[in-house]
């Protein structure tokens, strides 16, 4: 039996063959319309008019048409005349439902304890699958409403014990299984947001809802870092890895929107560039009416575009082009999305499957939210997975992982096998009587104030940590901070490792603010780097703000996020001849290095060393 992704690949390999519109190699473009704006497209001008701006600017493989939004339901006529229109147009088409009663009004969703609202999703459901082959659910198939029927229905359980339960139900009883009632060839596909960690206190299940929906669509907005979200650009690869972990094979792709563009070109050109990184099939581009009115403005040309040599270049895309024998002037953000996917679809094929350090996450599981998104920030390549997973040789733990009453025996086991297990100050709290038959470590409420880390650099400020307390020469401090710690009267573990059975137990210090992850000096995040690249295969050296993205096949992608250019190293774990860029086939020679003397600090003789200088917001594609 095919799984989802195998069938959408298949699909793909079959689209780019049958139609002229879609023209990648590795992966398939999508776009999607809001049913208030198919609503519009009644009026054949405004229909015709923003498919000539769309069409003229990005390659597109598949539209998908919403039938239901904000209590609003789009007459079946005019479903069926747009999507006539973009059949005709050469394009695959599928279906949306976003099931609010009013985006406006704090994103409303139906009440899902009120017949009534149970009715007309179910309605919804059925009017949509008699219509199209297989449709999306926006990312809004949650319960934010606490009116009194929520009340009752709730009863003595927890907000996240009702909702969890009163949606997985909800999803198959009103959903899935009348629509396939309606149209047994349906696949019925459900989008998960960005948010992912709070998932569990709005009722999506990420641990039933995949076994019985289709498919799953993974949002990757991560929009300005500084929103109130705080999501970092990390979480357009880390979420995309992490649903596919949730549901091997069937997660169909990512959906990326024009957030963050005010930003910079730049910065809605990772979003896209990261979610491909994952090997997704498929991305959406939300919305159609965003590619076809967010204008192109001279504030989208970032300070660095000037230095020159960028992997998005800004003046390029805007400069005009022929398409199909035509001039054509770009003047919407879809040339933008355009040039990008075809720049990384150039690489997409030359990279194996990703790989990472695995981070366990048991499902509905919460603490030091979003954790990991930084952690890919400061180079650390991240696989995280719902459960358990044997047969690695290092494992990171959060305090997510807090969840999982069997926690401190599956630790054992990993370090009776001679893996390393790596905790974070967070879980360390959470569990700390339990770990104390491992080894007596103390973290609680004590702080303190450091900036100076010794021979691994300073920091250019001050910031706030847990005081991680242990037995002098049972555990050894790996990475020390102070202010000062030269020259000083203290100073406090930043990596601290203790030995048990043949395993290794390292405990990473998580400031209190984790954007201070980024304020640690290189010197430190090259020895936790280094520490912790055993199932990587490399690691590089240098500062943070720069992600590393390992594939199965000695391939890498690095890409700097800082908006100066920036000097690294990478370290291969293995005795190689060369370093080469997998677009332009240029060779780099190793550098000359001498062995450390001291465990965790320097180089061994396995190792090979290559240097490297990235421009601002620009990546690499290197093979060994």
């Amino acid at each position: 039996m095919l799984h989802f992704r195998q069938i959408l690949l298949a699909a793909a390999m079959l689209t780019v063959t049958a139609i002229q519109a879609g023209k990648y190699q590795n992966f398939k473009v999508s776009t999607y319309i809001r049913a208030q704006d198919v609503a519009r497209m009644d009026d054949d001008k405004f229909l015709k008019s923003t498919w000539e701006t769309v069409s003229s600017q990005v390659d597109l493989d598949k539209i998908y048409i919403e039938t239901h939004r904000d209590a609003f339901t789009v007459p079946e006529k005019t479903i069926n005349k747009v999507k006539k229109f973009f059949q005709g147009k050469g394009l695959e088409v599928g279906g949306g439902i976003t099931y609010t009663q009013s985006e406006p009004s704090d994103f409303e969703t139906y009440s899902y304890a009120r017949e009534k609202d149970r009715q007309q999703v179910k309605q919804v459901a059925e009017f949509t699958a008699r219509l199209f082959d297989d449709f999306i659910l926006d990312d809004f198939f949650f319960i934010d409403l606490k009116n009194d029927d929520e009340i009752a229905a709730k009863g003595n359980k927890s907000w996240t014990e009702y909702r969890l339960r009163l949606m997985a139900d909800a999803g198959k009883e009103l959903v899935v299984n009348p629509a396939k009632k309606v149209n047994p060839k349906v696949k019925v596909i459900v989008k998960y947001p960005n948010w992912y960690d709070h998932f569990q206190g709005l009722g999506f299940n990420l641990e039933e809802e995949p076994a019985y929906f289709d498919g799953i669509w993974t949002g990757t907005e991560t929009r300005d870092p500084a929103s109130a979200q705080h999501l970092q650009n990390y979480l357009s690869y880390n979420i995309m890895r992490f649903f596919d972990n949730i549901a091997p094979g069937r997660n169909g792709g990512g959906w990326v929107d024009a957030g963050g563009i005010h930003m910079s070109m730049d910065r809605y050109a990772e979003q896209l560039h990261l979610t491909m990184l994952s090997k997704t099939p498929e991305i959406i581009l939300w919305n159609y009416m965003q590619l076809a009115e967010v204008k192109i403005t001279s504030n989208m040309r970032a300070p660095w575009q000037d230095a020159g040599g960028n992997s998005f270049r800004y003046d390029e895309m805007v400069a005009p082009f022929t398409k199909n024998g035509k001039s054509v002037t770009p003047t919407t953000m879809a040339r933008f999305a355009d040039q990008t996917l075809h720049q990384t679809d150039k690489l997409m094929g030359l990279l194996g499957n990703p790989v990472g350090l695995v981070s366990y996450k048991p499902f509905h599981s919460s603490g030091e939210d979003f954790l990991q998104n930084y952690l890919g920030m400061i180079g650390l390549p991240m696989d995280m997975h719902p459960k358990w997973k044997d047969g690695q040789q290092q494992i990171l733990l959060t305090q997510q992982a807090a969840k999982d009453p069997q926690i401190v025996e599956k630790i054992k086991r990993q370090l009776k096998q001679g893996g390393d297990v790596i905790v974070t100050t967070g879980l360390l709290k959470a569990i700390k009587e339990q770990l104390a038959d491992v080894t007596e470590l103390y973290c609680a409420d004590l702080k303190a104030i450091v900036s100076d880390f010794g021979r691994d650099g300073k920091a250019e400020r001050e910031f706030i940590i847990p005081q991680v307390k242990y037995f002098t020469n049972d555990s050894w401090e790996v990475v020390s901070a102070g202010r000062p710690l030269t020259g000083g009267v203290s100073g406090y573990p930043i990596l601290l490792r203790n030995t048990y059975s043949k395993g290794m137990l390292f405990v990473l210090t998580i400031p209190d603010d984790f954007g201070n992850l980024y304020d640690y000096p290189a010197g430190a995040l090259n020895v936790i780097r280094s520490v912790m690249s055993k199932d990587v295969g490399a690691y590089i050296e240098g500062p943070s703000k720069v992600a590393l993205f390992p594939y199965d096949n000695r391939t890498m992608v690095v890409e700097n996020f800082n908006d100066t250019a920036v000097s690294l190293r990478v370290v291969v774990n293995a005795k190689v001849n060369t370093l080469r860029n997998l677009l332009s086939g240029e060779k780099m020679n190793p550098v000359q290095v001498t062995p450390g003397r001291f465990r965790f600090r320097g180089y061994t003789d396995s190792q090979t060393v290559f240097e490297l200088k990235l421009p601002a917001h620009s990546y690499i594609g290197l093979g060994y």
